[in-house]
C-alpha cells in the first residue's frame, strides 16, 4: 500500500501562517492557520488531484487551524477524526469570518464530517477537541470524489449507544409539511417530522428550532436528498443552522428530531441569513472577539495593575472588557458566582481577535479561572452564563503577575 504523506503541525499560542494576508483572513482565524497543501497553491481543493490532510496536535484550550482554497464552486468535503478516544469538532470559516458549516460527531465513532456547496475563496477549518482536552487528530479536505476519511454516521451501527442519533433523509417524494419563510411554525416531531419550503431565488437562509424540554435536532436537505447541514445545540438546547452561502433556488426539506420529547412543540422559524446578526451573535457567545470601535459594547478598564476587581450581573449573553498590559507577564482571572446558582465562563482575546485563553469550570465547581502568559499590549476579556436561562451577580478578580527579576 502506498502510504500519503502527512505534514505535521502544533496548534499553539505562539503559531503564525507567517504572512499579513493571513492575520485578517477568516475575521482572524486564519492568523494561526497553515495550508493544508503546505502552501497556497497546493491547497486549491478544485485543482488538486487528491484529497489534502494534515495531522495535527492541538494543545489544550486551543485548536488547530487549516486553510485551504476553492477556485471553482462545487461540492466540498472537510473531515476531522481524532486518535485514540478524543472526540475532534470544528468549524468552517469563510473569508470574512463567518461560519459556514460546524460539525461533531457526523463522521462516526467521535469523528467530525461535513460536506458543503462552497463558492469560489479562502476557508478556515478550526479544530478543537469537544472537551477542550489536548488531541492528536487528522484532518483532511477534499472534492465528493476523493476517498473519506470517515465513514460517516450512516454507516455506523446503532450498538445501543444513548447519543446515536440516525437522521432520517428527506427528499421530494417524503411527505412533509408546508412552510412559508419568515413565518414561524410550530408543531411535534411526532406529528410533523418534516417540513417543506421553496426558495424563488437563491438566498441564504438561517433555521431556528426553539423548545429546549423537546430538545430539537434539524437537518436541512434539498429536493434531491442532498444533506445540507445540521445542528443540534446552538443555544442552550435548542437549534439553529446558518447557510451564509446561497442556496440555490428549488425545493428544500427539513428534518426534525427531538431528542428529548416527541411530543412536545418545536417553534421552526426560516429566515433570510443576516450576516452582520450572525458576527453579533459569535461575540455574544464570546465565540470570536468584537471590534473596539464602539460598535459593541466593549468596557474599557485601562491599564491593569496588580489587582483589579468587577462586579457584574451575569447573563448568557457576554459582557466585554478591555484591559492593557503595560508589559509580558501573566493575566490570572477568577470568575466566582456571588450567589452559587450560575455558572460563569472565562474567555481572552488578544487585540487581532484570537482567542488566548478559555475556562468554563476550575476547582471541581461551576466557577472559572485562567492564567496565560501575554505580552504587552490590549486584551479582550468576556465573562458570560453557560446556562441559557440563567443569570446572577458574579464576582470577577482580575490579576497581573510579571516575571521575577
Amino acid at each position: 500500500m502506498i502510504q500519503r504523506a502527512v505534514q505535521i503541525s502544533i496548534a499553539a499560542l505562539t503559531l503564525s501562517a507567517g504572512s499579513a494576508f493571513a492575520q485578517d483572513l477568516c475575521g482572524g482565524v486564519g492568523a494561526s492557520g497553515q495550508w493544508i497543501g503546505g502552501t497556497q497553491e497546493g491547497s486549491d481543493i478544485s485543482t488538486v488531484s487528491d484529497y489534502q490532510q494534515q495531522l495535527a496536535l492541538v494543545l489544550g484550550n486551543n485548536q488547530y487551524v487549516a486553510l485551504f482554497d476553492v477556485t471553482t464552486a462545487g461540492d466540498i468535503r472537510v473531515e476531522a477524526q481524532g486518535r485514540g478516544t478524543s472526540d475532534p469538532l470544528f468549524d468552517v470559516f469563510d473569508a470574512s469570518g463567518a461560519i459556514v458549516i460546524s460539525d461533531d460527531d457526523s463522521g462516526g465513532n467521535s469523528a467530525a464530517r461535513a460536506e458543503f456547496y462552497a463558492q469560489p475563496g479562502t476557508y478556515c477549518v478550526a479544530m478543537r477537541a469537544f472537551d477542550n482536552s489536548p488531541l492528536t487528530g487528522f484532518v483532511r479536505v477534499g472534492r465528493l470524489e476523493h476517498e473519506p476519511l470517515t465513514s460517516g454516521i450512516s454507516d455506523v451501527p446503532n450498538d445501543g449507544d444513548e447519543g446515536y442519533v440516525e437522521a432520517p433523509i428527506c427528499d421530494s417524494t417524503t411527505p412533509a409539511q408546508s412552510l412559508t419563510l419568515n413565518t414561524e411554525v410550530t408543531g411535534s416531531v411526532q406529528d410533523s417530522p418534516f417540513w417543506r419550503f421553496t426558495l424563488d431565488q437563491p438566498m441564504a437562509l438561517t433555521i431556528t428550532a426553539k423548545n429546549a424540554d423537546a430538545d430539537p435536532y434539524i437537518t436541512l436537505y434539498d429536493a434531491s436528498g442532498v444533506w445540507m447541514g445540521e445542528n443540534d445545540d446552538f443555544e442552550g438546547l435548542n437549534s439553529q443552522l446558518d447557510i451564509s452561502y446561497p442556496l440555490a433556488a428549488g425545493d428544500y426539506c427539513i428534518a426534525m428530531q427531538a431528542l428529548s420529547d416527541d411530543t412536545l412543540p418545536v417553534s421552526l422559524f426560516v429566515t433570510e441569513y443576516d450576516a452582520e446578526a450572525a458576527l453579533r451573535g459569535m461575540y455574544d457567545r464570546a465565540e470570536a472577539a468584537p471590534p473596539l470601535d464602539g460598535s459593541y459594547p466593549v468596557e474599557a478598564l485601562g491599564v491593569l495593575g496588580t489587582k483589579l476587581r468587577k462586579d457584574l450581573t451575569n447573563t448568557p449573553v457576554a459582557t466585554w472588557y478591555s484591559l492593557d498590559m503595560p508589559e509580558a507577564g501573566v493575566i490570572m482571572v477568577d470568575a466566582i458566582s456571588t450567589g452559587g446558582m450560575g455558572d460563569p465562563f472565562l474567555a481572552l482575546y488578544d487585540e487581532l481577535g484570537r482567542q488566548v485563553a478559555y475556562n468554563d469550570d476550575a476547582a471541581e465547581s461551576f466557577d472559572s479561572m485562567l492564567a496565560a502568559r501575554v505580552m504587552a499590549g490590549t486584551y479582550l476579556l468576556a465573562v458570560g452564563e453557560m446556562n441559557v436561562d440563567t443569570s446572577g451577580p458574579v464576582r470577577m478578580m482580575i490579576e497581573r503577575y510579571v516575571p521575577a527579576k
